[in-house]
């Protein structure tokens, strides 16, 4: 008897005191804290800053914080940022919108700030944030210990907070596939072949489209997607560039062959913009990039006659092991190092990346692919998915496999990946593969050793 009633009054005073600890977190937070502050935003022009300029309101009624942004098109957006971010206490920037990669460039200049004194701090952070509630291979793919090397990924700080994500896919014509009894393709021969197969039944339009301008962008959607599910890696473990490997050379050489076969006439100009735009106005019949491009292409003020509706998604083909290894592209806020307001800009940052907005942005707006686990089990978020055909099937399939940043991270990742480009554009043009990938080889080492990557 005496243990029993021991047992309750150690029970009753647990609740208690964890009760206590809870509600003086909950005081301890302030909304209000930095009421009057002003800061500024710097936002690449997507359909996730769209969401977020919208509800900014709601934030401003919130905190008391006004807030100010500048908007720029992504074809000058990451210029802007690093010429922002260089200028140190000077610049004009609280908060900007960066991907992971970006990370590997700014984080070793010092213009970002680390987070993760912020989050674990209960004065700062409101204790209804939960972190953990985000994927935790995207908040990983956002902390780094500055050291090169992929293993080095989801150490350190956190330089970035995860905001909404893309998961590279494949996007076909449903209608077209079953009318001439196509098969989505599950391997890189039959993409091949199923897109040459779709430039013969449909010569006005491209089998496939996919990125190849002269841009790091170009690598980094379906070509890194298939390169790491044919079990390619870009660098080894002591950082020597892998591109030129038997590995590389054989999936550089079919996807060529895939373009110069089936894909659209100026392919060394297209963007993000150019292969959505082709894909939504029935120029291409299937189209492997991100999956959220897709989405927004099968809308009715963007999609042409014939093509709403008829847009479907299916997983990258898996390599010859069976893998698929999809690469990810994440869209981040960050706080400027240099901001003379750096408590208010934290302030900001929790709420744009916290549940409440973007439930919103997901369920009201097209920010389709949230980065918290708990909105994917939103039903009025799977209500509105639910729509496109084999979205949400295809994106369980993609983050049940190894759905990451496949890249290797590197302080020269945009000057070597950018080359890596060329490469692929000279290939396209003709260049014998292997000779053309042992030159990309040898430049990568050699500008990897100037830096001291390669030791």
């Amino acid at each position: 008897m005496k243990r029993k009633l021991f047992l309750l009054v150690f029970v009753v005073v647990l609740v208690v005191a964890l009760g206590s600890n809870l509600v003086a977190a909950q005081d301890s937070f302030n909304w209000r804290a930095y009421e009057g502050t002003s800061l500024k935003l710097l936002l690449n022009q997507h359909p996730y800053e769209q969401a977020l300029v919208a509800e900014l309101p709601k934030f401003t009624e919130l905190t008391g914080i006004e807030v100010t942004y500048d908007v720029f098109p992504e074809q000058n957006y990451f210029d802007k940022v690093t010429i922002d971010l260089s200028a140190g206490a000077s610049s004009t920037y609280d908060v900007f919108m960066t991907g992971a990669y970006m990370i590997w460039q700014y984080a070793p200049a010092g213009w970002m700030e680390p987070l993760e004194g912020y989050i674990n701090d209960p004065t700062k952070t409101n204790p209804d944030y939960d972190f953990e509630d985000i994927f935790a291979d995207l908040r990983n793919s956002e902390m780094w210990n500055l050291e090169a090397g992929r293993q080095n990924l989801g150490q350190g700080s956190q330089y970035a907070l995860p905001w909404g994500f893309e998961s590279n896919a494949l996007m076909y014509r449903k209608d077209i596939f079953d009318a001439n009894n196509i098969a989505v393709p599950t391997t890189l021969d039959e993409l091949v072949a199923a897109a040459k197969q779709l430039k013969e039944v449909n010569p006005e339009a491209a089998g496939i489209v996919v990125r190849g301008s002269l841009n790091w962008a170009t690598i980094h959607p379906g070509f890194m997607t298939m390169y790491a599910s044919q079990g390619c890696v870009d660098y080894d473990e002591n950082m020597i560039p892998q591109m030129n490997s038997a590995c590389a050379v054989e999936v550089t050489n079919k996807w060529a062959d895939m373009i110069r076969s089936a894909g659209p006439e100026a392919w060394t100009t297209y963007t993000w913009y150019q292969a959505g735009s082709d894909f939504g106005a029935g120029k291409a019949s299937m189209m492997f990039d991100a999956d959220i491009l897709g989405y927004f292409q099968n809308q009715p003020d963007t999609a042409a006659e014939g093509v709403l509706g008829n847009i479907a998604w299916a997983p990258g083909p898996k390599g010859p092991d069976g893998a698929l290894r999809t690469n990810i592209w994440i869209w981040s806020l960050a706080m400027n190092a240099g901001s003379q307001k750096k408590d208010a800009a934290w302030y900001f940052l929790q709420w744009a990346t916290g549940k409440e907005f973007l439930t919103t942005g997901a369920v009201d707006y097209n920010m389709v692919n949230p980065v918290r686990a708990s909105i994917w089990e939103n039903a009025d978020f799977q209500t509105k998915m639910g729509k496109q055909t084999n979205y949400l099937e295809t994106f369980n399939t993609i983050m049940s496999n190894d759905a990451k940043i496949q890249f290797t991270p590197q302080p020269l990742f945009f000057e070597t990946t950018t080359e890596w480009a060329q490469a692929l554009q000279d290939i396209y043009a003709g260049a014998d593969a292997q000779t053309r990938l042992d030159e990309l080889v040898d430049s990568l080492t050699t500008q990897l050793q100037d830096a001291g990557v390669i030791q």
